[in-house]
């Protein structure tokens, strides 16, 4: 999904270089900027989207001055000791730049909604909210740098190959540790009677999991989890009890052949009825048939 970052700026005493080089993935929007600056060179930004501000390198004795306010002291920032910020959506910075003759960074924009879809969890709005100043980190730097030159290749890789890079920087900077996959509540009342009674009236045909995850609204996965906490078992188990219930009521009912039987409940063959009746039941059709009959 093609994100497009939304940013306010007031800014002077830039010179780019070459034009502006963007690429865009899935959610993440990833610019990377040579410019030449002026004697003095800086001004405000705001951003409606999280955003990494990557400083790759700079030339001269100066260092950019970045400040949470117009009149405050701010600190320096170095491309070596502390080239990294992590800047929340709608955080206003300033940015002072004096005896800096050329400066070369990479921005990444990401869209936290479509990222969170990505990862199937919540981004922890926490971590979304605390802004990180100017540190240092190896691996973000090498992912940064591997980003840097895929933006700049003219014959780009495969989008996957840039998109996984820009992923894996957003997830080191956050630090989002994998979940604990989440447990899934029981089935209401009526979703769980629709699906049981879907399943008792077409047991003998073989039930895709996506016509009863249909029947209650859920995706698959959801369903399957859910009618496994209603019922202690998975749908498929459900549906293998309720033939053999249907098995059991013809075996009781008449005398009529096993293989009739074992045809008229959904089994491919007599010894395939017969082995499933035993391992669920204990015994064999025939055996159970005969002991309720005397």
């Amino acid at each position: 999904m093609t994100f497009q970052p939304r940013m306010q700026n007031s800014i002077e005493g830039f010179s780019v270089i070459g034009g502006l080089r963007r690429r865009q993935w899935n959610g993440i929007t990833a610019d990377l900027w040579d410019v030449e600056c002026a004697s003095y060179a800086g001004g405000h930004y705001l951003a409606r989207d999280p955003r990494l501000f990557i400083l790759l390198d700079q030339r001269g004795k100066g260092r950019p001055n970045v400040k949470l306010s117009p009149k405050g002291r701010g600190a320096a920032q170095d491309s070596r000791e502390s080239p990294i910020s992590y800047i929340p959506a709608n955080m206003d910075l300033w940015v002072d730049i004096t005896e800096v003759q050329y400066v070369r960074h990479l921005d990444i924009h990401f869209d936290a909604d479509i990222v969170s879809r990505r990862l199937m969890e919540d981004i922890d709005p926490k971590k979304l909210k605390d802004p990180q100043l100017l540190f240092f980190d190896q691996r973000v730097m090498a992912l940064a740098d591997l980003i840097a030159a895929e933006i700049a290749n003219p014959d780009p890789l495969h989008d996957l190959y840039g998109d996984g890079l820009a992923l894996a920087l957003v997830i080191d900077v956050l630090k989002m540790m994998k979940m604990p996959a989440r447990k899934r509540g029981a089935l209401a009342s009526w979703q769980l009677k629709r699906a049981t009674d879907f399943i008792t009236e077409n047991c003998m045909r073989n039930i895709r999991l996506q016509e009863l995850a249909d029947l209650t609204g859920l995706s698959q996965s959801h369903f399957s989890h859910s009618f496994k906490a209603s019922t202690g078992m998975a749908p498929h188990e459900w549906q293998m009890n309720a033939r053999l219930e249907r098995a059991r009521e013809l075996l009781l009912s008449n005398n009529q052949p096993l293989t009739s039987v074992a045809a008229e409940t959904g089994f491919s063959d007599q010894a395939h009825f017969t082995r499933v009746f035993r391992k669920h039941v204990g015994t064999t059709p025939a055996r159970w048939r005969k002991a309720r009959q005397a």
